[in-house]
């Protein structure tokens, strides 16, 4: 564990919550010459697509072509996990080319934000991306028999305390509060450091 971040968001939320799209303006505020965005599930579609002959960037994108792998990474995933708890949240971070504020856009165990918060410590925020199921509908959400009722969907729903919500109903000026106060919170923890 050679980089050490000022501070590591750990952000999870319901699919088609907008997790990506809150991480996407939290990096752009914050800055992104001092901000990267680590995706948990990158290095995880990376292995799978090497072992079995798959499109890589096919499944990375929100396209059909990964729908129709998803139960079947998830099991694989949930395989090399309980092998391994931090085997996905190792991979991520040593790979990217990280900076001072890292924003984990996609924990969806309680595994994952136990990772962070064993070797971040006091670094390490938990945030929660909320949004109501007819919103998350009207982004394309569908719900999925073995997928939203899995625990990559569901295994965050309760015993966590989350520091953070953000409401990401179509409010862009609620949306915009709630991002601009963990902004704030990244500016005053550069200035203490600096």
């Amino acid at each position: 564990m050679d980089k050490i971040p000022e501070k590591v968001f750990v952000i999870s939320g319901k699919r088609k919550s907008g997790k990506d799209y809150v991480a996407s303006l939290m990096c752009n505020r914050i800055g992104k010459h001092l901000c990267s965005s680590v995706q948990l599930s990158g290095p995880l579609k990376k292995q799978y697509a090497e072992d079995h002959n798959l499109n890589f960037e096919k499944l990375m994108d929100s396209s059909e072509y990964k729908e129709k792998f998803r139960i079947d990474m998830i099991k694989w995933g949930e395989d090399k996990r309980t092998e391994d708890p931090g085997f996905f949240c190792r991979l991520a971070t040593s790979k990217a080319d990280l900076k001072k504020i890292w924003i984990i856009t996609d924990a969806r165990r309680k595994t994952d934000v136990d990772y962070f918060k064993e070797n971040y410590n006091d670094r390490t925020l938990t945030v929660r991306v909320c949004a109501k199921e007819s919103i998350r509908k009207s982004r394309g959400f569908t719900f999925t028999l073995g997928v939203d009722d899995a625990e990559s969907e569901c295994g965050l729903d309760e015993g966590i305390h989350w520091d953070y919500l953000i409401h990401n109903n179509g409010d862009q000026d609620l949306l915009d509060k709630d991002i601009n106060h963990l902004v704030t919170i990244v500016q005053e923890k550069l200035c203490d450091v600096t």
